[in-house]
């Protein structure tokens, strides 16, 4: 028995993390394949029923684990980033927020009949989008800053103001409803404000005088937060029910926007925790789901999904955005953007049960009705919303392009020779002669640190999504290869080594998870590429074919050159590097270093430990 369970228990995590992968492969958000997926374990193939399994436990983990997802997305949440469009973000998730709750419990009541006090419930319920799922479609559709702002923000925000008010409506339903329910409600919510934002911003203000001033050690960061959380989540739901969501969200955005507290590694330990927790909560709650409760509703559910599709979000936005500088392409996306997420099933799934049990028989459809729209509004956006956005001139370009750290002769040379093959690029640099001189070569640049705050702020990052760490100091090769590893990718970050590591013993050597791959080749060094320059060599473009296939290129061409990028017949552009192997084909570009002399009596390039990498 105890076998099955842990094989069980285990299988969960397995197929939780194949879905992810999966998402990633097709591009399309992960809830997708992880309600599939709950559907056949659970109602369909009866393989895992969730309430026997977890018993008593599963609303307890279901709390916790929302209360960790809203933590870690409202840790992201810097109030520099919405300058200028907050005051949407705040008609959004109020007067908008109200719009959209009368809407769909009209629609609700008109297309099932059920009593007015659930459709309201289920109205309340339905107003949030969440973080869940806007974040993994805001990397997919990539629309303009203003539009991300706006989204994740609102994501973000309205999770716990959308979970209070369907606390609040809840209160108002089992207390009965009349004049002493509606005061009853009104100081239970005036409760989960004032609760929920002393304890947050107690304990945010609290850790971050911790974090700041070192009284906490490095590896205790992670553990103390995710402590934190659950021991401020219990703490608010203990002294006023339901407040704890406003204060793990209230915690986070206090972190967030603290002075001199960096929270870089707490929010890469808490984004990956969160993403395990919401596979396996779409899993869970997607398992306990009855079938026969989605025939019940028949065409009703699609008649809702309709009325908050093409009615309730529009009109929100119309409201929210009047008097914004906000162009109309922006509100029309974000008027098509409004996915429903876990808090939504969260709280459904725990007012269901409470409601059947106090003897309210269309509770159970609540459930269903609630999946049916976040299985709606995901499919439809996520299928639709990059051709949206593209059509809208609203989307921000392929990230195609290259950060490159450093407006040196090497980088100049090489942002030259990529812009010329149509990829974009932007050097940075502290040295205004260097950034000088890369604004002759017409190439786009940023004058400052690279890893500032400013940078933070100012940096234009559109188009770009690898990194290219060119400079001749190789502190600040390893510092930005770290500061925008969690941006771009770990797997989009490239250094260029200031000496061979034949030449540095073990103990001076960088890390790969630090430094990113090396580019170019095991014996290439910045040096080694500016002494060519200096020289006379330079960065050329050369086309391969059936008559001239990358061997002959190596055997042929000038002794001592260098191979930098190689460019395939759809414009996919790949980095030489030292971890893989690549064979570029006839129809390719090779983009390389020549050196200034050569002979031709000399025999052919060693190639060895000179491999590349396809960029993503």
């Amino acid at each position: 028995m105890i076998d099955t369970t842990v094989a069980l228990f285990a299988s969960i995590f397995v197929v939780s993390s194949l879905c992810q992968w999966l998402a990633w492969r097709v591009k399309l958000p992960a809830i997708i394949f992880l309600l599939l997926t709950g559907l056949l374990a659970g109602p369909t193939f009866k393989i895992f029923d969730p309430d026997q399994f977890l018993g008593d436990l599963l609303f307890p983990i279901v709390s916790l684990s929302v209360a960790v997802i809203l933590f870690e997305g409202s840790l992201t949440l810097k109030f520099r980033e919405i300058k200028g469009m907050h005051l949407v973000v705040r008609n959004m998730c109020s007067f908008g927020m109200l719009i959209t709750w009368v809407i769909t419990t009209v629609a609700t009541r008109l297309a099932t009949g059920i009593s007015w006090e659930l459709c309201f419930l289920f109205g309340a319920i339905s107003v949030v989008t969440g973080p869940t799922v806007i974040a993994p479609m805001l990397r997919t559709v990539r629309p303009t800053a203003a539009v991300s702002s706006i989204l994740r923000w609102e994501g973000i925000v309205i999770d716990p103001i959308g979970a209070s008010l369907a606390v609040l409506v809840y209160e108002f339903v089992i207390s009965g409803g009349g004049q002493e329910a509606l005061g009853h409600t009104l100081m239970s919510f005036g409760n989960i404000v004032l609760v929920g934002f002393a304890i947050g911003a107690a304990g945010g203000y609290g850790f971050g005088m911790l974090i700041r001033n070192h009284w906490l050690p490095e590896f205790l960061h992670n553990v103390s937060a995710l402590a934190l959380v659950f021991g401020t989540f219990a703490l608010s739901n203990l002294l006023q029910p339901e407040s704890g969501l406003v204060t793990v969200t209230v915690l986070g955005m206090w972190l967030a926007n603290m002075p001199d507290v960096d929270m870089e590694e707490i929010l890469d330990f808490k984004e990956s925790l969160s993403i395990l927790l919401i596979s396996l909560l779409f899993i869970i709650l997607a398992a306990r789901l009855d079938f026969n409760s989605f025939e019940k509703l028949g065409w009703s559910a699609v008649y809702i999904f309709l009325a908050i599709q093409f009615l309730a979000r529009p009109l929100n936005i119309m409201f929210s955005s009047f008097g914004s500088t906000l162009r109309w392409p922006e509100r029309h996306l974000l008027a098509w953007i409004a996915p429903r997420g876990i808090v939504a099933a969260a709280v459904s799934a725990l007012f269901a049960l409470q409601l059947e049990q106090a003897g309210f028989e269309d509770a159970a459809l609540l459930v269903p009705l609630t999946f049916l729209v976040i299985i709606g509004t995901v499919l439809l956006q996520s299928a639709t919303a990059r051709p949206i956005a593209l059509w809208l001139g609203v989307a921000e370009p392929e990230p195609r392009g290259f950060l490159m750290i450093g407006a040196n002769p090497v980088a100049r040379a090489i942002g030259k020779a990529l812009v010329e093959n149509g990829f974009r690029v932007r050097l940075t640099d502290s040295s205004w002669e260097k950034i000088s001189k890369a604004r002759m070569d017409s190439l786009p640049t940023y004058f400052g640190n690279p890893i500032s705050e400013h940078a933070d702020r100012h940096l234009d990052m559109v188009g770009l999504g690898r990194l290219l760490a060119l400079s001749s100091r190789e502190s600040l090769n390893v510092n930005a290869a770290m500061h925008y590893r969690i941006d771009l990718g770990q797997e989009n970050i490239y250094s260029l080594q200031t000496r061979a590591d034949s030449q540095k013993s073990e103990k001076m050597q960088v890390t790969a998870r630090h430094r990113g791959q090396r580019l170019f080749g095991r014996d290439v060094t910045y040096h080694r590429l500016r002494e060519m320059l200096e020289q006379g060599g330079e960065v050329h473009t050369t086309k391969l074919s059936e008559a001239f296939t990358f061997k002959q290129f190596l055997d042929q061409q000038f002794e001592g050159t260098i191979p930098l990028f190689a460019i395939d017949r759809k414009d996919n552009i790949r980095i030489f590097t030292t971890d893989a192997a690549l064979s570029p084909l006839p129809g390719w570009k090779i983009i390389s270093m020549m050196p200034p002399e050569f002979c031709l009596t000399s025999g052919p390039i060693n190639g060895e430990g000179l491999t590349a990498t396809e960029s993503v």
